[in-house]
């Protein structure tokens, strides 16, 4: 895990719409040339095209944040979520509002104290729509003043941070910033390598909103086989001991079902296989909710086998999440040794041409 990175990759702003920061980190990282689409979507190669089969690799860049939608007349900001918040994991929390020309404005969500708080106040159920933010401002026109408008987007403030006594890395974003960092270090160690197959890395936007950039990136490759890194959530802090799937420190989470798409099983067997042989630890998930890129790239014309490797996150869309450098390294070690195992023959037998 490369820590300075990950700090970089995680640290930057970037909610669904608004990823043009972390596409200007991952780029100045990665060692080979990349393009940015309309959708900021970024495409790097790690080898010119050779017409051999290609392998989307994908990771999102976006995190879930929100959007200024209106100012009210003391100034407090009303918002829009983009992607999934649980309302209370919102309140009393630091966010980021960038503005128009670029510059930042810290702002802290607005709370009644418990003094004011009526009995049927205290009991009544949290909503997004009630939550708002406060800039330190007292009317609609000094929150104007500071550039803060409807459109505005919105981010937490977090710092990312390593406890080398656990090997567990804290900070925002790892879902999938973790992902995106692990797609780097990939492509620098197989930067010139000779694979058997064309591999492509399309870092995605606008996951968070409907896993919108993937349906793009996998429209303009058209791949045969896709891998997708995910951060993805951990349920080791509240499900028993081994009936957890997303354990921390357990290794990289080969994912076979979500709500979103049921893994190709061949696939997911030769991943299986590749990690026992090469004796990287991982994990297996079934999952009955949530989903991953690999929810469009699987329905790509054609269709395209994919393959989901998580690392696992405690606290996944919240300010702050866990994870472990092992599953990192596990993670980026399996996506590493199937390129290398994948043949043109192995391709056709996972994703067979249909000639009509």
């Amino acid at each position: 895990m490369d820590l300075q990175l990950c700090e970089t990759i995680t640290n930057a702003f970037g909610p669904s719409g608004f990823e043009g920061e972390v596409a200007e980190a991952v780029q100045a990282a990665l060692p080979c040339a990349s393009q940015r689409d309309a959708m900021q979507n970024v495409y790097a190669p790690f080898a010119p095209l050779g017409g051999k089969p290609v392998v989307l690799l994908d990771a999102h860049m976006d995190e879930v944040g929100f959007m200024v939608q209106s100012i009210t007349s003391n100034g407090l900001v009303k918002l829009v979520s983009l992607g999934g918040w649980v309302e209370y994991n919102v309140p009393a929390h630091i966010f980021h509002i960038r503005t128009r020309n670029g510059s930042t404005v810290r702002a802290v969500t607005a709370s009644k104290p418990p003094h004011f708080l009526s009995a049927a106040e205290r009991q009544a159920p949290l909503s997004l729509d009630s939550i708002l933010l406060d800039a330190g401002v007292s009317s609609r026109e000094q929150a104007l003043a500071l550039g803060i408008e409807p459109g505005c987007p919105v981010a937490p403030e977090a710092a990312f941070s390593y406890n080398e006594a656990t090997g567990f890395a804290l900070g925002k974003a790892f879902d999938c910033r973790l992902g995106c960092a692990c797609l780097v270090e990939l492509a620098r160690a197989l930067h010139g390598a000779r694979l058997a197959v064309d591999a492509v890395a399309a870092f995605s936007t606008q996951e968070e909103v409907g896993l919108r950039g993937a349906k793009v990136t996998a429209e303009k490759l058209r791949p045969r086989l896709a891998i997708c890194l995910e951060g993805t959530p951990a349920d080791d802090g509240f499900t028993p001991a081994g009936e957890a799937q997303g354990v921390l420190g357990a290794g990289v989470q080969i994912r076979h079902r979500d709500s979103s798409m049921v893994a190709h099983p061949g696939f997911v067997e030769f991943a299986r296989t590749v990690a026992q042989k090469e004796g990287i630890p991982h994990q297996l998930a079934v999952r009955t909710g949530g989903g991953t890129n690999g929810g469009s790239i699987h329905l790509a014309p054609g269709g395209v086998p994919t393959l989901v490797l998580g690392i696992p996150v405690r606290y996944a869309h919240t300010h702050y999440g866990y994870s472990a450098a092992a599953d990192y390294d596990a993670a980026l070690a399996l996506a590493g040794a199937l390129l290398r195992a994948l043949t043109p023959q192995v391709v056709d037998e996972l994703c067979p041409v249909v000639a009509l």
